[in-house]
């Protein structure tokens, strides 16, 4: 082969790649101007000693470089940061980042980033450090208000999450570890995340390298936009893995208003348990998708309960935006102000219905505990395969069940109800639609349900309603 093909070869496997290069984004001129609206921050705790963030437990990485990295980033923060008034019984605990939304001072970051703090310090772009009022957090949101006492600082411009779009490239900058003002970029993987005890914060789910330090910083679009605070990583290790959270922008600020005006955060509250929809759930409904947010229990003396909404609706759309998931729903809730009307949509019996409820004011974790029930729950043979008694009041006041229902001592083996998942000890509320009020009522009910059709069966399970989807053999 000559040396003009053997070029040319060359240059065609090259063509590729140069092309792919040129369709990359160019970040220089972004960080350029928004790394001076980012801040490092610190914190100490009385003798709490070092910790992470929740989800990033310290992983075991002696012997490797990461771990190097990670021992000299401890020894640096206890030999320094934070002020020197830090008193002996005072530790350096926290390190994170945050970004300045206001001219005057003020700075947005993670609830855990200052969560607890006896002393906030504040590290700017010019290498300042000074000391930081805490003026609110919100645990439910992790989101936090900062002030430092300050004037004319360069201030983040405020994007929209709703306009983002998957696989869409987003930056970041934070400084992991402690290397100030790092910059890590990667794209949208997904948006609306919801993920467990976080149930009224849709995450935007992005690849962008997140690692304990970058909590609390943000998350830019392309246009040097802040769209969201990046927040939590999924990790089994303590380092990253691909999975990266962070809170979406908007409600974020919405929060940080809240919390500059009233110190507090208010959220509406529909007062219902929910559940997904599967396939044979969305048959039993008569439903052509399995999609929307199951009723399973609504909640006494609230918004629910003073309203048309019953056990077994579908919620489809929530004040207009459609509800494809169960998780879809508590973020859509929970920026309806209390005492606002609200108009749901729901799925009942096989037809679209629209039910105005007035939103209320979400409760307290453990208020909101109680009245969703923590108690420890504890003849005749049917074409279920089951074997159902009359509860005696105390296995009903065990169980949490006021009124209603049949307790299910014995599945059979191989049988429907064995498929569906009910199992010995739970409360048979509902079947087909209809309420098993007593041990009749349920004969009564398993005796008109037909071969081969799908029932929805509402069970009651250590204090806990859950709707289940069985099928009956033909």
């Amino acid at each position: 082969m000559s040396l003009t093909l053997r070029l040319l070869a060359v240059m065609a496997l090259l063509l590729p790649a140069l092309s792919q290069a040129r369709n990359l984004p160019d970040f220089t001129g972004l960080v350029e101007e928004q790394h001076p609206t980012v801040v490092n921050i610190s914190t100490t705790r009385s003798n709490d000693g070092m910790s992470l963030p929740p989800g990033m437990e310290m992983p075991d990485l002696e012997g490797t470089p990461f771990g190097e990295m990670l021992k000299k980033f401890l020894e640096e923060q206890q030999r320094g940061g934070g002020s020197d008034r830090r008193g002996q019984n005072e530790e350096p605990s926290s390190l994170g980042s945050g970004f300045i939304i206001s001219a005057d001072g003020y700075i947005l970051t993670n609830n855990h980033v200052v969560d607890g703090a006896d002393q906030v310090i504040v590290r700017l772009s010019d290498r300042r450090q000074l000391e930081a009022e805490v003026i609110g957090t919100d645990k439910r949101s992790d989101v936090a208000v900062i002030k430092i006492e300050a004037e004319e600082l360069p201030v983040a411009k405020i994007g929209s999450s709703e306009n983002l779009k998957v696989g869409e490239w987003v930056l970041a900058i934070g400084s992991p570890f402690g290397f100030d003002f790092s910059v890590t970029a990667g794209i949208v993987s997904a948006k609306g995340r919801s993920l467990p005890n976080e149930n009224y914060t849709p995450f935007i789910q992005t690849d962008v390298a997140i690692n304990p330090g970058n909590s609390g910083g943000p998350l830019f679009n392309l246009d040097g936009e802040v769209v969201g605070i990046n927040s939590q990583i999924y990790s089994r290790s303590g380092g990253f893995m691909g999975l990266s959270f962070a809170i979406p922008i908007e409600e974020a600020m919405d929060v940080a208003g809240q919390l500059r005006e009233t110190g507090q955060v208010s959220r509406g509250w529909l007062g219902v348990v929910i559940q997904e929809v599967t396939r044979d759930l969305a048959e039993s409904f008569g439903m052509a998708t399995a999609s929307g947010a199951l009723v399973s229990q609504i909640l006494p003396d609230s918004p629910a309960a003073n309203s048309e909404l019953q056990v077994g609706d579908v919620i489809v759309a929530f004040n207009g935006s459609p509800v494809n998931t169960s998780s879809a729903l508590p973020p859509l809730v929970g920026r309806v102000r209390a005492g606002a009307d609200a108009d749901v949509q729901v799925m009942r019996e096989g037809n679209r219905e629209t039910v105005v409820v007035n939103i209320g004011e979400l409760p307290q974790a453990d208020v909101l505990a109680a009245r969703s029930g923590n108690n420890q729950p504890h003849k005749d043979d049917d074409k279920l395969g089951l074997t159902v008694i009359e509860p005696s009041e105390e296995e009903r006041e065990a169980a949490g069940v006021t009124e209603n229902g049949v307790m299910v001592t014995e599945i059979a083996e191989d049988s429907a109800a064995a498929k569906a998942g009910i199992a010995a000890g739970d409360f048979i509320m509902r079947l087909d639609g209809k309420v098993v009020a007593d041990l009749q009522a349920y004969r009564e009910i398993t005796r008109e349900v037909e071969a081969g059709s799908s029932v929805a069966v509402l069970i009651q399970r250590q204090s806990r309603p859950m709707f289940l989807a069985l099928r009956l053999p033909e």
